[in-house]
């Protein structure tokens, strides 16, 4: 009797550890969702409590084992985490699961390599296994072979599965992607990331850009483009709408289309439907570019006869219908915001106009008077009253969504990444970006990290107020975006923050900036700098037209740098052009202002590095290079103390690492 008792017991066990199994695997899947850190932190604490009293009964049940090596995982504990996988694969060798973790453990351990192994091992004893699948994705884009990646990313969602990883992935590939011929699966899937809502469309500029640039045979000089198949074609128009291109072809398209559209105006006196959406796609893409496209004095004549009339109209209390064509044709040559009859389209609200002419009104007139409401809050406003309304400087870069990303907190990356203690820390972190440009950085570190609030700051006050209206939109609470100026009063107050980033550099301009004195008062024990030793916008294009613009002494004018874009573009076979040419800022009239009329001041860098050379005072604690790869730290830091003492030979100085130092003292 007794002996049957204990059989019965035994069964109960298993039923009862089964049930906890079946808990700690929900738990785990909510601490994976995209429910907010608090909550997601509590799911984690959850799971590991199933997980523990399983143990407790079972030590050597393989997968609660497994299950706590990917709670470990995701506390950072990557050696903890290691060892409970092998100890499961020591208790049960036939789990393809436990190969996929330790896949994903060999790419958080920067082991792209071997991480492939394992997650092949893993495919061999399950090929359905769509996580070892995709993580055979992330280890070869890892490793650089980004078109192997970017098929795997394909298969994957072609099952149908909709991981963000996935997305983000193909995403990262496409643009390393070397499109030599016209492709229907290519053009497909460029539809499928652009349709995506989610995607931060500006990182896939030039793969949209190659596939239009093939599709249109726009090499050839001799390539028809009919005005009628253009406006049918959806990656065209979802890419005008979505994203930059940087390709001098394919802005000579839109440049030839948008001169077609307005030559038809012309003719019949009117905007055919059917022209619509590729008209509203070109005003869309134009304001992107700060309207860089180049216009004849025909289309000039033409457009400034159609905001005559329009101002007529709104005189005559014309209702909207009647406007509709014409002001869609005066968005595609200039910001309506600029116009003579702005003040009176400020009877509409945005939502009173039909709804596919609400993003081209948005972008041309509402965020430009939103934006100009926020800088009247700042003193540097006074430094734009004298300039024409169409050289006012506009916001650059020009991005539309934020680039995905897991939240997290910064105390966790700070002890999983750089080695830190945090137990000093307090709970909220505050961090300072200093050249946040139009703060997509900036934001991404508030929207993702839950435990920060992050000081922005610029020298542009466009970039501060279309950055300060984004956040808004966005929600983003735990952001403020200030002009250099407040910054360096908020640091002479003696307040402290315990990040810095360093992205854009001041200009030269900025002679009462001085970053290295900034971090020196605004970092105490502890605290990280993060910066860049590349200093961008070098080119041999860039400094023979610094070298014209101080020769003629020119300003940053609309006319001027649309001149000095078009004489580049009429010569980019030059070999001194082309660099520039395939440089991004150079298809927005506010990046060709950043790079010719605010360039980055070097000297601010060297100072800086300079100052955390001092071992005294400042460690080195990691470093890593162009491909995200981790470097030894201490060569690193005989370079940075060998240039600080004015060897020019180990300069670090453009060799574009990523290093973060923390203060010792």
């Amino acid at each position: 009797m007794q002996a049957q008792h204990n059989i019965h017991a035994t069964d109960a066990q298993k039923v009862h550890i089964a049930r906890l199994l079946l808990q700690a695997n929900l738990a785990y899947s909510e601490s994976n969702s995209p429910a907010s850190l608090v909550q997601r932190i509590k799911a984690r604490h959850e799971c590991r409590g199933y997980l523990d009293e399983v143990l407790a009964q079972e030590p050597g049940n393989a997968v609660a084992l497994g299950l706590l090596g990917r709670v470990e995982m995701d506390d950072g504990a990557l050696e903890k985490a290691h060892t409970l996988f092998t100890d499961s694969l020591s208790q049960d060798p036939a789990q393809p699961q436990q190969f996929a973790n330790l896949g994903y453990w060999a790419i958080r351990s920067e082991r792209p390599a071997l991480a492939e192994q394992y997650f092949i091992q893993a495919l061999e004893m399950d090929r359905q296994s769509a996580a070892a699948f995709c993580g055979v994705a992330h280890a070869k884009r890892l490793q650089g072979q980004f078109d192997v990646a970017y098929l795997h990313y394909r298969k994957l969602l072609e099952t149908g599965l909709e991981w963000p990883s996935i997305y983000s992935g193909m995403l990262t590939c496409a643009e390393h992607l070397d499109v030599q011929r016209a492709d229907t699966k290519l053009a497909r899937d460029a539809i499928l990331l652009l349709r995506h809502n989610g995607l931060p469309h500006q990182e896939i500029g030039r793969f949209v850009a190659a596939i239009i640039r093939q599709q249109y045979d726009l090499e050839n000089p001799n390539a028809q483009v009919a005005l009628d198949a253009a406006s049918e074609d959806e990656l065209l128009i979802l890419a005008l709408e979505k994203t930059l291109m940087p390709d001098p072809t394919v802005e000579e398209l839109a440049t030839l289309l948008r001169r077609a559209i307005i030559a038809e105006v012309a003719q019949t006196v009117e905007l055919r439907d059917e022209l619509q959406p590729l008209a509203l796609a070109l005003a869309v893409y134009a304001d992107r570019t700060g309207y860089a496209l180049t216009a004849e004095d025909d289309e000039e004549r033409l457009v400034s006869a159609i905001n005559d009339s329009i101002c007529a109209q709104l005189a005559l209390g014309e209702e909207q219908d009647g406007m509709i064509g014409s002001l869609i044709i005066s968005a595609m040559y200039g910001a309506m915001f600029h116009q003579e009859f702005a003040v009176q389209l400020g009877r509409w609200n945005l939502v009173d106009w039909p709804v596919a002419l609400q993003p081209v009104m948005a972008a041309s007139y509402y965020n430009r008077a939103s934006e100009e409401a926020i800088k009247q809050n700042f003193d540097e406003k006074a430094g734009e009253l004298c300039l024409e309304k169409t050289d006012v400087p506009q916001a650059w870069p020009s991005w539309t969504k934020l680039a995905y990303r897991s939240e997290t907190s910064l105390k966790a990356m700070m002890a999983t990444e750089l080695g830190m203690n945090t137990d000093q820390l307090p709970d909220t972190l505050r961090i300072m970006v200093c050249g946040a440009q139009s703060g997509q950085r900036a934001m991404e570190l508030a929207h993702y990290l839950k435990d920060v609030e992050v000081i922005a700051v610029d020298e542009s006050l466009a970039n501060i107020a279309k950055a300060t209206r984004l956040a808004d939109e966005m929600g983003i609470g735990n952001i403020v975006f200030w002009p250099w100026s407040i910054a360096q009063r908020f640091v002479a107050d003696d307040h402290k923050v315990h990040w810095i980033e360093i992205g854009r550099l001041p200009s030269a301009k900025m002679t009462d900036v001085s970053l290295a004195a900034l971090v020196s008062s605004a970092t105490g024990n502890g605290a990280v700098v993060h910066m860049h030793t590349a200093v961008n916008e070098q080119t041999d294009g860039d400094k023979q037209i610094r070298r014209l613009i101080a020769q003629h002494n020119l300003k940053p004018t609309r006319t001027a740098l649309r001149q000095l874009r078009r004489m580049v573009l009429t010569n980019r076979q030059d070999p001194m052009w082309q660099s520039l040419v395939s440089e991004t800022d150079f298809y927005g009239l506010g990046g060709c202002r950043d790079r010719w009329f605010c360039e980055q001041d070097t000297a601010q860098l060297k100072e800086l590095m300079s100052l955390v050379s001092n071992e005294v005072e400042w460690k080195l604690v990691k470093a890593q290079d162009t491909d995200g790869h981790s470097l030894a730290a201490k060569p690193v830091q005989k370079q940075i103390q060998a240039e600080a003492l004015g060897s020019e030979v180990q300069s670090l100085m453009g060799q574009g690492l990523s290093v973060y130092f923390q203060r010792r003292r």
